[in-house]
């Protein structure tokens, strides 16, 4: 007889040969190259992660855009942008595309260049020459000139906040043409050249004018252009009363250094816009955004604010989903887990860690979902016990304190099959990177422990969201397994809809397929 521990019957549907090794050295499945790219972009801010460099993942978007039909990257842009809300890996994308297909790019550059960010760091990528050109082309240059001339003067005025480049920089490369005499002189005023005072537009008029004493109000521009010349109380209240919803979560302890919650009705201003739902909307904010803010708010922010951010972070997840039946969700808490979500960059690395956004992914379910269970994990599962009546912030705080071992995602479904648990939904938020359980002879441990699983729960469905920019999984996709990337609130929706079983055979890459072009 054969030795019967390497020839024992499989339980369930056949194990997958797990050919791979993921960045920590345990089994893996490799997943496509539109699949990896699709995850590059959800996850990817082209800083440096627990496991790979920023070199190598702008290596990797361009190896896997040079090898899928450029109809796929222009999706995935737009797919990463407009759903992911993501900003560095779609300008990239676009850039690839300006030189792979510049027709494909005009088609959908005005939806992925949404803002003046977007656009300079489209120039700065083309200019770099790391998707091969170091001049901006005819297609691109077009491009660039007519998101120039769809902005206001007033709308331009306020984007020439930034530089490296600067939207002076940009002028100077695409060369517009002005169309009124008010643009021509913005132009030579925000690129240097000597203008007529009277030939300005109104606001740069009104800016130039208060920056030399005349303080009747203040101009309608960015912030930052005026915190040089020193604001008072009054001053600063009237920029918190027409500051962007996002300027004003980011600037609430310098508005309270500047003594604007002192200013009557101010306070309450702030939180109403806080906790307006069409405005978290509008500014498609990422949910752990919201932790950060209600993390380094400073003790002089009046509690409604604070409280106001709480608000805000109900709202922001307000489309997780309502799922029927017995719900676990398995966060990972392990060391890897602690690497900040958005990578390492010099002087603008986020406090806000991987674990952080599992923590809230997973408070957010439960708070829809009373009856889910969260079985947080690392080499084994880590006891705690969330009650669904407590914030989504205090839930996720407490979540985030815990753990900090090795990685076995099989683990919370182990722990099920020994306790011969029923249910029909089980997510698991992590970086996929396990390694504490590669010892096993075929496949996963993860993809074993789910078959046993789903013999017993046979309309069970398995849900893997992947919070970085690496190119394995744990289990492969299949009608009852969906691998989705991305740490923005569009990730509820895709659960909820395999969950319903409303997503086709193709799952997420399914999603990005349908994006119109």
């Amino acid at each position: 007889m054969a030795n019967p521990t390497l020839f024992r019957s499989l339980v369930g549907a056949l194990i997958p040969w797990a050919a791979a090794r993921n960045e920590a050295g345990g089994r893996a499945y490799l997943q496509s190259s539109e699949q990896t790219l699709a995850q590059l972009a959800a996850t990817g801010c082209l800083n440096a992660t627990f496991y790979a460099s920023a070199e190598d993942q702008l290596d990797r978007v361009l190896d896997l855009s040079g090898r899928v039909a450029p109809d796929f990257v222009a999706k995935t842009a737009l797919y990463s942008r407009q759903r992911g809300f993501m900003k560095d890996t779609p300008a990239l994308l676009l850039a690839v595309l300006s030189r792979r297909d510049p027709a494909l790019m005009d088609r959908v550059f005005d939806r992925v260049v949404d803002s003046p960010r977007i656009l300079r760091t489209f120039v700065q990528i083309v200019r770099s020459g790391a998707t091969g050109r170091k001049s901006l082309g005819s297609a691109p240059k077009r491009c660039v000139r007519r998101w120039l001339d769809q902005r206001t003067d007033a709308a331009l005025f306020a984007a020439s906040v930034g530089n490296a480049p600067s939207i002076a920089d940009v002028v100077k490369m695409v060369h517009p043409k002005p169309k009124t005499r008010e643009r021509e002189a913005l132009y030579g005023y925000l690129t240097g050249r000597d203008v007529t005072f009277e030939s300005l537009p109104a606001l740069v008029r009104q800016f130039e004018a208060f920056k030399a004493g005349d303080r009747t109000d203040v101009p309608d521009v960015p912030f930052q252009m005026l915190t040089a010349v020193g604001l008072n109380r009054r001053e600063w209240a009237q920029v918190a009363r027409r500051g962007s919803w996002q300027m004003i979560r980011m600037t609430l302890n310098t508005f309270a250094r500047h003594g604007v919650f002192d200013e009557p009705g101010l306070t309450e201003h702030v939180a109403a816009r806080l906790r307006d739902a069409s405005e978290i909307a509008r500014a498609r904010v990422f949910p752990y955004q919201l932790l950060a803010a209600y993390r380094s708010v400073d003790p002089a922010v009046p509690a409604v604010v604070r409280r106001a951010l709480e608000d805000a972070m109900e709202l922001a997840i307000a489309n997780t989903p309502a799922i029927d039946g017995q719900v676990y969700v398995c966060p990972d808490v392990s060391g890897s887990m602690r690497s900040p979500i958005t990578g390492h960059r010099k002087g603008a690395t986020t406090a806000v860690r991987c674990v952080d956004a599992a923590a809230l992914i997973t408070a957010a379910i439960v708070r829809q979902n009373p009856s889910a269970e969260v079985l947080p994990f690392e080499q084994s599962v880590v006891p705690i016990d969330l009650s669904w009546r407590d914030s989504v912030m205090t839930n996720a705080e407490r979540l985030g304190s815990i753990g900090g071992g090795g990685t076995c995602v099989s683990a919370p479904l182990a722990e099920l099959n020994a306790r011969r648990a029923r249910g029909e939904l089980v997510v698991v938020v992590s970086d996929n990177e396990s390694w504490v359980d590669a010892n096993v002879a075929q496949g996963t441990a993860t993809m074993r422990e789910w078959n046993s699983f789903r013999a017993r729960n046979p309309r069970a469905r398995l849900v893997l969201i992947d919070l970085q920019p690496y190119s394995t999984t744990q289990a492969v996709d299949r009608e009852d397994i969906l691998n989705i990337g991305g740490f923005s609130d569009h990730v509820f929706e895709v659960v909820s809809q395999f969950a319903a079983g409303r997503l086709n055979s193709e799952h997420w890459m399914g999603e990005i397929e349908s994006v119109a072009l």
